[in-house]
């Protein structure tokens, strides 16, 4: 499994991680996972369904030192176009009258809505979600989760792997090991 889940202030209390890959591999013999990770960052309003993202009802690309606003009208939401915000991090301003749920995520090339990575449930009306958001990709070895669904408290087995990707060149290729001995895993 994979997910953004670095310690941040607010983790599990105020927003909550997505898990963003999932890749089933046997006991033994080669397996292969593809993974696509772009830096082009989006909030959305979320469809939640059973504590899993299903979609998106709207999205905005964003980036940051940049801020948007989500309105409703006639039960339609919308993302204002970005403007600028407050410096180093991007941010959304609930201005729909009601209390909504928004995420942040990735949006790949040729996708209508993002990935999300950070879901925030219960943004007050007049109330912004804010994010400083660095790329920290974590793995763990569990069968617990599957792909969208929202994380809501610490995750019982430890990461085996943290990398930021904003570091890390274009293409990347990384191998998963099994120590037969021990039963523990590495990536390289």
């Amino acid at each position: 499994m994979l997910t953004f889940d670095a310690d941040m202030e607010g983790l599990y209390e105020d927003f909550f991680p997505v898990v963003w890959k999932v890749s089933k591999f046997g006991k033994t013999g080669p397996y292969r996972a593809l993974a696509t990770y772009t830096s082009q960052l989006a909030f959305s309003k979320p469809q939640v369904v059973d504590g899993n993202i299903i979609d998106a009802e709207t999205a905005v690309k964003i980036n940051v030192n940049e801020k948007t606003n989500l309105t409703e009208a006639n039960e339609v939401y919308h993302f204002s176009p970005p403007e600028a915000g407050p410096a180093g991090v991007l941010q959304a301003v609930n201005n729909t009258g009601a209390v909504q749920d928004m995420a942040v995520g990735f949006m790949s090339p040729g996708d209508l809505m993002p990935k999300p990575a950070l879901y925030f449930n219960e943004v007050g009306d007049g109330s912004h979600v804010t994010a400083r958001f660095t790329p920290v990709l974590r793995a763990y070895i569990t069968s617990d989760y599957q792909e969208t669904a929202i994380i809501r408290g610490a995750i019982d087995t430890p990461a085996i792997w943290s990398r930021d990707l904003s570091g890390l060149a274009e293409s990347t290729t990384w191998t998963v090991k099994r120590d037969p001995a021990t039963g523990h895993y590495t990536i390289v």
